[in-house]
């Protein structure tokens, strides 16, 4: 990440939840491990970060590098099938709301036009609102629909009157989905938006031969988020960033900085808020 406002620093992929080296063993991941911290004794970068999956962490002697952020991670296994994965949706929770959804009527669209990325952008801005942190840049969405082509699509949910009650942005590749994005209107969470969106996620990764559904990260600090993916039967593993120097911070859910950033970006209006977004994210990863 080069950037005037903070320190260059490598990032395994930026914006992704999580990332496996591309190496073929142990031994080149060593030699890489190496290269990277040799790189920031030689001043080419000033930290390292990398995202990688629980399994990596389980096996590897990370030498200079020390622990980050912790996340949590949720993947389904899409093999059984889709009457099974359905009663293993809990009960109260989601297979009752993704029921209400379709009893209320919720109408269902996809794709990747340009009106439903905006449609999308708008819900994200209600969502980043609802938390004090502004959206990513509407460019950025627009950017990967085009990059990822139909590999990317947005799902969205409208009511009887098609206002449009919450939207999900999803990415298939190779054999699994991910869910990347999601936003909605809070006037209609009681209408079980967000379950009956992923639900339709889930079904069609399943019909196109998916075997994963990841459901991406979720911070230790969320309890709300890390139930709710629970409730879709999904298995929770630990992700944790590892980063040189070990003197290297990372700021998480709970800094000082970002609590104080929040409050300011409280009392923003929409349109503020939304320059905020494209001030922001060009310098983070």
């Amino acid at each position: 990440m080069k950037s005037w406002l903070v320190r260059q620093r490598l990032v395994s992929l930026p914006f992704s939840d999580h990332t496996e080296p591309l190496v073929s063993n142990q031994e080149n991941l060593l030699k890489l491990l190496a290269f990277l911290a040799e790189g920031k004794v030689q001043g080419k970068w000033a930290s390292v970060e990398l995202r990688p999956p629980y399994a990596l962490n389980t096996f590897l002697n990370w030498s200079n590098f020390q622990d980050g952020q912790r996340f949590v991670l949720h993947g389904l296994d899409l093999q059984p099938s889709l009457a099974i994965l359905f009663r293993g949706l809990n009960k109260d929770s989601t297979q009752r709301k993704i029921r209400k959804a379709i009893r209320e009527g919720l109408k269902y669209e996809e794709g990747r036009s340009e009106e439903q990325l905006r449609q999308f952008f708008r819900l994200s801005v209600m969502t980043r609102r609802r938390k004090s942190l502004p959206p990513p840049p509407f460019a950025w969405f627009r950017n990967v629909a085009h990059c990822l082509g139909e590999h990317a699509k947005i799902r969205i949910a409208k009511t009887r009157k098609g206002e449009p009650a919450g939207a999900v942005f999803s990415i298939r590749y190779k054999d699994t989905m991910l869910f990347k994005y999601g936003a909605s209107d809070a006037r209609f969470h009681s209408s079980g938006t967000m379950p009956f969106l992923l639900w339709q996620a889930i079904e069609e990764a399943k019909n196109a031969g998916a075997t994963q559904f990841d459901f991406g990260r979720s911070e230790i600090e969320n309890k709300g988020l890390i139930r709710f993916k629970n409730h879709f039967g999904a298995k929770q593993s630990v992700l944790t960033h590892k980063v040189f120097p070990a003197v290297f911070w990372e700021a998480g859910a709970n800094s000082w900085s970002l609590k104080y950033a929040k409050k300011f970006f409280s009392v923003l209006p929409d349109g503020a808020l939304i320059l905020a977004g494209r001030l922001i994210y060009p310098h983070i990863g």
